[in-house]
């Protein structure tokens, strides 16, 4: 397809210097992800600040449990992302179009499904998570809240992947913007100011979600021109092909999403049976493990949308370098952020509470926490490489080996079996982070990136389903 107006929208990341490429499409991402963590972090301090450590532990634990909802959305959009970035290196627009529809018509839907069966098994889900007792009331408040919200969330995830995937990421920037903005002033004033405690929190979230989802849509049916998707109704029935290949990439990148999450959910509940204070420490920990995957996120994002491209181009000797370039920044800030925690531990943690209990145990999670950092500085470039070539197989093994059998394995044994108890857990968790780059290195050497297309993948791809008329939609 030639180059037109339609693909204005499209940035192109096979050519230039990959260093500025990478940083010029990385650094707005950052921007994007430092702002969500921003706003999570401010529900978890005013949160903190106001209610308590009860409060603390409601946030953490429903903010995990909300995690475990999201797994879908965030599994099959990145998919959509690498289907979107490949097929822009193709210029197959007419893919880009069909992809579009799809995740907006399977994912809105899974949302409600989602939404409704974890309504009506809500008792279960905070008991399987051990909730402390303390807590539970709370953490009820905040789950039930953001459960309400999934559609936007979802909604959200999906527009931003769209643009993600076509090389734009500065609308996703503006529109999580729009939604920290809202989010952190409407928790000042729910909670604090209309003293609402944890549920003005949850629905500070829900409220700035919906809001940055509406007005990235609008953005998105304002430019459809550009991309070729034009908001028609038969635009939206699932086209079946791409279901299938949508489904083959994004099942193992959700079951990769949840298995992490998964695992976080269970350290968090081995946690909460040593009460409320180690489990507010642990919503400490998990917001600073957040802080530090930001800048690891952006730069795996954005080093997978190049690969993408660059593999959809067949331009291989790009690949190696955006990989060094996005491990080698990730790496060094992170290790900056490591010397911060190191120096001022007690400063940092009473950001979040001045309660002297969660103060006073929570030197406990900086070991941790410095694990994490590095390990989230290697998946940088083990998620460059397995996401941009789009191997499910390989998705599928990371998230078994990373998710279900290293944290939880590892956690258990150090925690459980060693008797070290909830910083072993986290330990475990922490360390088990290196697992993905081991995986992504080993594929890397291997050069099996390059590997053209089995011949059922090339019967997938080139396979097309004849297109429904508006009349028979």
């Amino acid at each position: 397809m030639a180059e037109n107006k339609r693909t204005t929208m499209v940035t192109d990341l096979t050519s230039g210097s990959v260093a500025k490429c990478l940083f010029k499409f990385a650094f707005p991402l950052f921007v994007s992800n430092a702002l969500q963590a921003v706003y999570n972090i401010v529900d978890m301090i005013v949160v903190g600040q106001v209610v308590g450590k009860n409060g603390m532990s409601a946030v953490s634990t429903g903010g995990n449990v909300l995690s475990i909802l999201n797994f879908v959305v965030m599994g099959f959009s990145s998919a959509g992302q690498i289907l979107i970035a490949r097929d822009v290196g193709k210029k197959d627009m007419e893919s880009v179009r069909k992809t579009i529809g799809t995740m907006f018509s399977l994912l809105l839907s899974l949302s409600l499904v989602i939404s409704a069966i974890c309504y009506t098994i809500r008792f279960r889900l905070l008991d399987w998570v051990n909730t402390p007792a303390e807590a539970y009331d709370f953490t009820m408040d905040y789950t039930i809240i953001c459960m309400s919200g999934l559609f936007f969330i979802y909604g959200y995830n999906i527009v931003s992947a769209i643009m993600r995937g076509m090389g734009d990421s500065k609308r996703p920037f503006m529109f999580v913007g729009i939604a920290s903005v809202i989010n952190i002033v409407l928790d000042i004033v729910f909670v604090a100011g209309f003293g609402m405690e944890v549920m003005g929190a949850a629905l500070a979230t829900v409220i700035g979600q919906a809001f940055s989802f509406i007005f990235a849509l609008l953005y998105l049916y304002k430019h459809k021109e550009s991309f070729g998707f034009d908001f028609k109704k038969e635009y939206f029935i699932p086209n079946g092909k791409t279901v299938m290949k949508l489904s083959a990439l994004g099942i193992p990148m959700a079951l990769q999403s949840a298995s992490i999450t998964i695992s976080m959910t269970v350290v968090t509940s081995w946690v909460n049976n040593y009460g409320v204070i180690f489990s507010a420490c642990s919503g400490v920990l998990n917001k600073l493990n957040m802080m530090v995957g930001v800048l690891s996120n952006s730069l795996s994002t954005a080093a997978g949308s190049m690969v993408g491209q660059n593999l959809g181009a067949k331009k291989y000797e790009r690949v190696p370098k955006i990989l060094m370039f996005a491990f080698a920044a990730a790496f060094v800030i992170n290790t900056v952020y490591v010397g911060v925690l190191l120096a001022s531990p007690n400063f940092i943690v009473g950001l979040f509470t001045q309660d002297k209990d969660v103060v006073t145990n929570a030197a406990i999670i900086i070991i941790p926490a410095v694990i994490g950092a590095y390990g989230a500085a290697t998946r940088t470039f083990a998620f460059g490489i397995i996401n941009g070539s789009g191997k499910s197989l390989l998705n599928l093994a990371v998230a078994l080996i990373d998710g279900l059998i290293g944290r939880i394995g590892i956690a258990y044994f150090l925690g459980q079996y060693l008797g070290m108890g909830p910083q072993g857990f986290w330990i475990g968790d922490a360390a088990a982070g290196f697992i993905p780059f081991l995986i992504g290195f080993t594929f890397f050497v291997s050069g099996r990136w390059k590997v053209k297309p089995t011949k059922k993948e090339q019967e997938l791809e080139n396979t097309e389903e004849p297109e429904m008329s508006s009349s028979e939609a």
